[in-house]
């Protein structure tokens, strides 16, 4: 005959904090596979792919469109960060979505409200976590792609952080993925459906975004440049034409305003549905 033997667990001290909640979201994060390898493969394809497709249209330099060598000349910050932070903003999107979207997928978020029943500092560490990462994993793609694609470059196109807008460009282009990650997680949460969530935000990046150009008149045009990601992309943009409508730096406070509002939305509906 078996003996059953219960044991007492000691009762728990102290209260669940934001301090947990961090350590917990960070742990989540750096566990699962996916998120390495997408930052891996975001990275690679970035950095790597993109310099390899500009060495090799550098190798028939004399044989070049003017037009297109006129755009080396010229706007070497537009090929050598702009390209590279198109392709990586499709993997900060999935990445953003999920971070959220995918505990309401699997159930994670009802096991992690029972352990901290408090859901802004569930989202609020989440929303840290993800920031901080994607603020450093963002600096390193940017000036990576940059010192990669100036060696690239180098031969025929002379391009230095020195230069007017450049060193800003680079910050800048970091600090859009870092922004981009949040306005997705946003997304997440509001939508809570990944596959849902990834579209609706890729069709306000590539799709809304590029529609409003077609609106009529001035009022057109103010829409066009306040959408989200049209005032963003502005902070890596080394020089804007005299009269354009928002300055770097007035695009990426337009846009950190509607991440803003979104991860207000997201907190309102967090706290008022089931998990």
């Amino acid at each position: 005959m078996t003996t059953l033997t219960m044991t007492t667990l000691p009762p728990a001290t102290g209260r669940a904090g934001l301090g947990g909640a961090l350590r917990s979201e960070w742990t989540k994060l750096r566990s699962v596979r996916s998120t390495v390898w997408s930052l891996t493969a975001m990275a690679a394809i970035a950095i790597g792919l993109m310099s390899l497709i500009v060495w090799l249209r550098m190798r028939s330099w004399s044989r070049m469109d003017p037009g297109e060598q006129a755009t080396l000349l010229h706007r070497p910050v537009e090929v050598i960060i702009g390209r590279p932070v198109f392709i990586a903003q499709i993997a900060v999107v999935v990445l953003g979505v999920m971070v959220v979207s995918a505990d309401y997928t699997t159930g994670m978020m009802r096991s992690t409200l029972q352990s901290q029943p408090r859901r802004l500092t569930v989202l609020g560490a989440k929303i840290a976590v993800f920031a901080a990462l994607m603020l450093v994993v963002g600096e390193v793609v940017s000036f990576g792609a940059f010192f990669a694609g100036r060696a690239v470059l180098s031969a025929h196109v002379a391009v230095n952080l020195g230069d007017p807008g450049v060193l800003r460009s680079v910050v800048g282009a970091g600090l859009y993925l870092a922004v981009l990650g949040l306005f997705s997680l946003a997304f997440g949460a509001i939508l809570r459906h990944t596959a849902g969530a990834i579209t609706a935000v890729l069709g306000v990046i590539i799709i809304l975004s590029g529609l409003t150009q077609l609106l009529p008149d001035s009022w057109g045009q103010h829409i066009n440049a306040w959408m989200p990601t049209n005032a963003g992309t502005l902070v890596f943009e080394p020089t804007l034409p005299p009269d354009h409508l928002l300055t770097q730096w007035q695009g990426f406070a337009v846009f950190c305003g509607w991440t803003v509002l979104l991860l207000g939305t997201a907190a309102v509906l967090m706290r008022g549905r089931d998990a």
